[in-house]
């Protein structure tokens, strides 16, 4: 076998982080029993209670609208599965931003709005001050689009 100089390796990270285009790994995203874990795993109830995201445990989950959740603790849990209509965030955990705009786009869990009771994710912290400004517009057009969006992977 011959030796591999630094140079190969290197050029060659630098060709796949090229290739996938944002120059950043991502780790693959939770999955329980082959559905997606929304949030990457973190717990959507914490946004209520706690005022920020807290990361989720596959101890604590639920499923609903065909999603997975996970949750810090039992009475997380419970609390999502009395009223899971309040808790879970809109669009599934997508990006609502990106959702109105018709395509589908894993959030970032700590990009985030809570606005008229209701979880909005976004897939970078910069979509929060423009859907503060655009709400009632993104949330429209999230929600006309949303129907066709909502069974593709």
């Amino acid at each position: 076998m011959r030796n591999i100089s630094r140079r190969a390796v290197f050029s060659g990270c630098a060709i796949l982080l090229a290739i996938t285009g944002s120059g950043t790994l991502r780790a693959a995203e939770p999955r329980a029993a082959g559905k997606r874990v929304a949030l990457q795993g973190y717990d959507p109830v914490s946004y209520f209670t706690e005022g920020l995201p807290q990361k989720g445990s596959a101890e604590y989950q639920a499923s609903y609208d065909d999603v997975t959740y996970w949750f810090m603790n039992a009475e997380h849990r419970a609390l999502f599965v009395a009223d899971p209509d309040h808790y879970a965030p809109q669009f599934n955990g997508y990006c609502a931003i990106n959702i109105s705009r018709g395509e589908k786009y894993e959030a970032d869990p700590e990009a985030w709005v809570i606005a008229d009771g209701k979880l909005y994710m976004f897939g970078a912290k910069e979509g929060v001050p423009l859907f503060r400004k655009q709400t009632a517009g993104i949330v429209e057009k999230a929600s006309e689009n949303w129907a066709g969006l909502r069974g593709r992977p």
